[in-house]
């Protein structure tokens, strides 16, 4: 498992919506990237700024924000405690 650093944390982003609200199919190639997700792991925080996220919180972040990595064909993505906006 991925153990990240600092205060990075690992994120598993929410999957991409294939059908709007009013059933109507979305394409691949038109699809956002989402921006939700659900924290899986946490670095332990830098001397000056704690980590405020923990294991299990569902995030907001920003869209292009962190670094996507796949490990055994899961994407994930790690990104920087300052890179999320809120904690839903």
């Amino acid at each position: 498992m991925i153990k990240p650093l600092a205060d990075r944390v690992l994120i598993e982003p929410k999957a991409a919506e294939t059908k709007t609200a009013s059933g109507i199919f979305i394409p691949d190639t038109v699809k956002e990237k989402p921006q939700q997700g659900t924290v899986i792991a946490a670095g332990p925080g830098i001397k000056d700024e704690p980590m405020e996220v923990k294991k299990g919180d569902v995030v907001l972040f920003g869209k292009y924000a962190g670094t996507e990595v796949t490990v055994d064909d899961k994407t994930y993505l790690i990104v920087k405690q300052s890179d999320i906006l809120a904690i839903l």
